[in-house]
């Protein structure tokens, strides 16, 4: 049973910083790759990071670019997003995905997801 549990989001101010964190279980977490979307409203959903299993391959949106990174502690079944610098347009669900590949490619859509955690930057 596949679950992805995101956590860390909240309310801050233009500028601020975040650390989204997603707990993964059911499956072997070590041999996957893990990414990073999100989805505000009246926008198309956008992957922002991933980052591979056994190579530790990552990328970046244009978008985020500078300002996230993104890591994984296998020991902790967890993926992290630290978030920089945040601006209003980073405002959306951030979602943590899988699809039980060591795939990281920003153009793919993942097909595991759990819930999401909200985060709400203002000026």
């Amino acid at each position: 049973d596949v679950q992805l549990q995101a956590s860390g989001g909240g309310l801050v101010q233009a500028g601020g910083s975040l650390r989204l964190s997603c707990v993964a279980s059911g499956f072997a977490f070590d041999d996957y790759a893990l990414a990073w979307y999100r989805q505000a409203p009246g926008k198309e959903r956008e992957t922002v990071s991933c980052i591979s299993s056994k190579d530790g391959t990552t990328h970046y949106a244009d978008s985020v670019k500078g300002r996230f990174t993104i890591s994984r502690d296998n020991a902790k079944n967890t993926v992290y997003l630290q978030m920089n610098n945040l601006k209003p347009e980073d405002t959306a669900v951030y979602y943590c995905a899988t699809d039980l590949e060591d795939l990281c490619t920003l153009s793919y859509e993942y097909a595991y997801w759990g819930q999401g955690t909200q985060v709400t930057v203002s000026s």
